[in-house]
């Protein structure tokens, strides 16, 4: 192995992470990364074979086994059990990268057709669960006087009128958890920062807006302002990669917001 291979290796050496959303787009992709650079880490989601899997095959390329424990992040339960499942099998919990959540559905686009329940419904999963994702992952970190806690928000916490209403209230008060949690937690060495991406070609994205993965980075690159470039699932997870290092060991409070200029043309 070359020495910039076995320096790679080290980002991450002797962390656990947990990756709620784990299962698929950012977060298998964030989970395959962090096991590269070294780290013990555990996928939690509600797709449990697809958990499996993505596990299975990041274990295959890394030095230490990826695991996989079931978990909807809008359940105290779940989270806490996740949490303590980490704790059980590791020794403690360096990392929590609550990542989980959904865009809604179409009626969110106005406010007249906007429905109540799906506004609970993305609320429940996007705020809640990283919430709950928060609390237990604290519950464990202020004990040991340090940790880090990264949330997913969305380019949308810096651009307006885009998305919908019920995602982009959402992913507000991602950003306004990651702000406050920066402040409380701060007197225990625990770090929280967030990554904002823009459109990912993730199967949520594809979805919301009836793209395949090559439609999806090309509707985009016509709106950022870097070019000659197309966004994908790994430049998410290297900035959450960054962001989980001690690189940024003095970095708390801070979203990331990585599309490319695309909130400054859209300002």
């Amino acid at each position: 192995m070359s020495s910039v291979l076995q320096s790679v290796s080290r980002r991450l050496a002797g962390k656990v992470a947990l990756i709620t959303g784990g299962a698929s787009g950012i977060g298998a992709a964030t989970a395959r990364l962090f096991a590269q650079n070294g780290a013990k880490v555990v996928i939690a989601d509600v797709q449990s074979s697809l958990g499996d899997s993505v596990a299975k095959e990041a274990s295959s390329n890394s030095q230490h086994p990826v695991s996989f424990v079931r978990c909807d992040v809008t359940k105290e339960s779940d989270v806490e059990s996740a949490v303590d499942a980490v704790v059980s099998a590791h020794g403690k919990l360096d990392i929590m990268y609550s990542n989980a959540g959904v865009t809604g559905d179409s009626s969110g686009h106005r406010i007249l057709t906007v429905d109540a329940e799906e506004l609970r419904r993305v609320l429940e999963i996007n705020v809640v669960g990283g919430f709950l994702c928060a609390k237990h992952a604290a519950r464990v970190m202020i004990p040991k006087k340090k940790g880090t806690i990264l949330f997913t928000p969305s380019v949308v916490t810096d651009t307006f009128g885009l998305f919908a209403h019920t995602y982009t209230a959402s992913k507000h008060a991602q950003e306004g958890l990651v702000k406050n949690l920066c402040v409380e937690l701060g007197q225990y060495g625990i770090r929280v920062n967030a990554v904002s991406p823009a459109d990912v070609p993730t199967p949520m994205a594809m979805k919301a807006l009836g793209l395949d993965r090559k439609g999806v980075q090309e509707f985009y690159a016509q709106k950022s302002a870097l070019k000659g470039l197309l966004l994908d699932e790994n430049d998410i997870a290297e900035a959450a990669l960054y962001l989980a290092s001690d690189e940024s060991q003095f970095v708390s409070g801070l979203n990331l917001i990585v599309d490319g200029g695309y909130n400054l043309r859209s300002a």
